[in-house]
């Protein structure tokens, strides 16, 4: 008998099938990937099991029986517990104040907090989730809150764990632990549904595939049946260009120039120390390192989010150490930022008043503080069909578009403004792969347009895919730089996580390939 089991689930929005009488099954000790792109009703037919939608029409049943989930507490109380992508924990509170939260143990309203973080200590050994219980939510790396949210499910006794796209903040390594952690669970006798876009991480992780695709299910296969190839064509509907071949780099003249940049963390500490290198016109250069090794620090001092302790910036000669991020827009500075929520949209504002973010003062949307509707839908139009946004209208508030749309809104705006230099930090952070080469492209499209792109990310498949020189940043300092066509993912990794130390060591190249870089 399935442990969940989902019949003809049907949910509308106004003007869209979110989902279409989709039917899953899920049995226990059993890992089912929910695959498909952004948009194509996984998650929403999560929050269905879970009590945070009602389905229109459908039937929900647990271990056999008919159920009516109207809430996330009735969702708990038979058993179904969700980790969402974007965590729910109260920063200022432990660990284990945060996992007990709502069920607190103690009698006549006093909290037994002994007993409380006696019970977490327990249920961390047992599933292998180790954490500290007295650590406080915002001191610990994304990958331990995500060992919390998880730790908070099974101590409210979830027999059935919805994971919403679970690694798409995770650095290669935690997502190796996560899967470890996901296995365990299921030998524990926990059942999982894994809401994934990742081909990979699928093929790695799940016993079943249900893809889905405009709110319907479209395919299910187990992945000793198929290939990442053949679950990309299920997902999108069309073949899908997983690495995309570029031309040799013409690199032309020098556009972005650093020279012994140093840069404070909030906490003042070092964050960047000492960092020197440039991007040419034509030229794609990609940062990778593990997160928190001062990539978010350096791209705040390039856009003017953050101002440097010492060491300079130039675009093309013209000095922008300490410029605003409104006079890095006006010299010829785009950004497209790591969290498109906090950084890249606002997101009460419509696509247009999006779309414009930056240029809203100039010509030919606005003139002398008044602001021309006309002229700002006109472009809004040209730029949503352009970057193939999908959307029923300019008008709809960009909070109600999915993950990857959201990103094309983003690219589109910064892309759009023709820039001299290109800074894209983790730009498909969350996307599908539909999506992703879609971004890949138009990042491609800079570079062949002779512009200089600065790329920042985790994700060292599109590092290689896309870079012409790859800089490795390592607490603050970049240890090795590589052409691209001479790295690869494991050497990559090694340096990244502090392989050959900080420093030069009398010149000495002790990695497979590459080359030295001093701090």
């Amino acid at each position: 008998m399935p442990v969940l089991e989902l019949r003809e689930v049907t949910k509308v929005f106004p003007g869209v099938i979110a989902n279409d009488k989709v039917s899953l099954v899920l049995e226990e000790r059993e890992i089912v990937a929910l695959l498909g792109e952004n948009g194509a009703g996984k998650s929403t037919l999560m929050n269905i099991v879970y009590g945070l939608l009602s389905a229109d029409q459908g039937e929900i049943l647990v271990d056999g029986q008919p159920v009516k989930i109207r809430s996330s507490r009735q969702a708990i109380d038979l058993g179904i517990g969700m980790v969402h992508q974007h965590f729910m924990l109260v920063e200022p509170l432990t660990v284990t104040e945060n996992i007990v939260l709502g069920r607190e143990p103690g009698r006549l309203g006093i909290i037994d907090m002994k007993a409380a973080r006696e019970r977490v200590a327990e249920i961390s050994e047992r599933y292998g989730l180790r954490v500290d219980p007295d650590a406080k939510i915002s001191e610990l790396e994304v990958g331990l809150q995500q060992r919390v949210e998880i730790l908070k499910a099974l101590y409210q006794g979830a027999r059935v764990l919805i994971l919403d796209e679970p690694t798409a903040v995770l650095t290669p390594q935690e997502v190796r632990e996560l899967f470890a952690v996901v296995r365990s669970l299921v030998d524990e006798g926990l059942s999982v549904v894994f809401i994934t876009h990742k081909l990979e991480e699928v093929m790695a992780v799940a016993d079943r595939i249900v893809v889905m695709r405009d709110g319907s299910v479209v395919g299910e296969v187990r992945p000793s049946e198929t290939d990442e190839i053949g679950l990309a064509r299920l997902m999108v509907g069309r073949d899908v260009v997983l690495r995309i071949d570029k031309e040799p780099s013409q690199c032309g003249d020098v556009v972005l120039e650093i020279r012994d940049l140093a840069v404070k963390s909030d906490q003042e500490l070092d964050a960047v120390a000492g960092v020197s290198f440039t991007v040419c016109g034509g030229e794609i250069v990609a940062i990778a390192g593990v997160s928190g090794n001062g990539q978010t620090e350096l791209v705040e001092a390039l856009v003017g989010l953050r101002s440097p302790q010492s060491g300079s910036i130039s675009l093309k000669g013209t000095d922008i150490t300490h410029a605003s991020a409104r006079s890095s827009i006006e010299v010829g500075v785009s950004h497209i930022p790591e969290d498109r929520h906090r950084r890249g949209l606002v997101l009460p504002f419509n696509l247009a008043e999006n779309l414009v973010l930056g240029d809203h003062r100039l010509k030919p949307y606005a003139t002398r503080g008044v602001m021309h509707p006309r002229e700002i839908t006109a472009m809004a139009k040209k730029r949503i069909e352009d970057y193939d946004i999908r959307t029923p209208s300019e008008k709809v508030l960009a909070s109600s578009l999915s993950g990857g749309n959201q990103q094309k809104v983003v690219v589109a705006r910064e892309i759009g403004r023709n820039p001299e230099l290109l800074v894209a930090a983790q730009p498909t952070r969350g996307l599908d792969v539909g999506a992703i080469e879609f971004v890949h492209r138009q990042i491609l499209g800079e570079r062949s347009a002779g512009k200089a792109v600065l790329l920042i990310s985790l994700e060292l498949e599109e590092v290689l895919s896309l870079a012409d020189r790859v800089l490795v940043m390592y607490e603050g300092r970049i240890v090795k730089e590589f052409v691209a066509e001479e790295a690869d993912a494991e050497t990559l990794g090694y340096y990244m996580t502090g392989g050959g130390g900080t420093k030069l060591d009398d010149g000495a190249d002790v990695s497979p390939t590459g080359s030295e870089v001093g701090a």
